[in-house]
């Protein structure tokens, strides 16, 4: 059995701020990829943070949500 170096409360904000990055990054590369192969200057990079912001933001009140649950209980 693996011994947790962490508590539980850090490894969720570890997987919180992964959760996170990945969101904003994910999309903001593909976008870039995109531009790159297409020979398309900011057209899909611009797609690309747009979507990133929109994910964010659901992102945010689905964390919301939880939280306020959690507190309820």
């Amino acid at each position: 059995m693996p011994q947790n170096f962490l508590p539980k409360k850090y490894r969720q904000y570890i997987g919180l701020g992964a959760e996170i990055a990945a969101s904003l990054l994910v999309p903001i590369l593909l976008g870039y990829l995109l531009d790159r192969h297409f020979q398309t200057s900011p057209i899909f990079i611009l797609t690309g943070v747009f979507g990133a912001m929109v994910g964010f933001g659901f992102m945010i009140v689905r964390i919301s949500r939880k939280l306020s649950t959690s507190d309820n209980d």
